[in-house]
């Protein structure tokens, strides 16, 4: 799958992407380098971003319902408005207060 240009798929180097808005609903990103990227927006809706990198990575107000972030780098990422209900973080490196500033009801931890 391509967005904007880009290649969505497991183990990707999206490094640095400009993924703003991007409709990235059920993507498979298992392994995928995010790190810095911009997802501001973005619509990761059930998407497996499971051992991703998204270390630094820009997820304001992003939708993350249902994803699949199991040992997931979310160190320094910026989650301010980001909808986290019902995902998965199992084992994920996340900053607890990261998490405060998001939606996160039924988040598995």
């Amino acid at each position: 799958m391509k967005v904007r240009g880009y290649t969505i798929a497991p183990e990707a180097n999206l490094w640095r992407a400009n993924l703003y808005k991007a409709n990235l609903r059920g993507a498979d990103l298992r392994g995928a380098d995010i790190a810095w990227a911009n997802l501001r927006q973005a619509d990761l809706w059930r998407a497996n971003l499971r051992q991703a990198n998204l270390r630094d990575a820009d997820l304001r107000w992003a939708n993350l319902k249902g994803a699949d972030l199991r040992q997931a780098n979310l160190r320094d990422a910026n989650l301010k408005g980001a909808d986290l209900r019902g995902a998965d973080l199992t084992n994920a490196e996340v900053d607890p207060e990261e998490l405060i500033k998001t939606k996160f009801e039924g988040v598995k931890l």
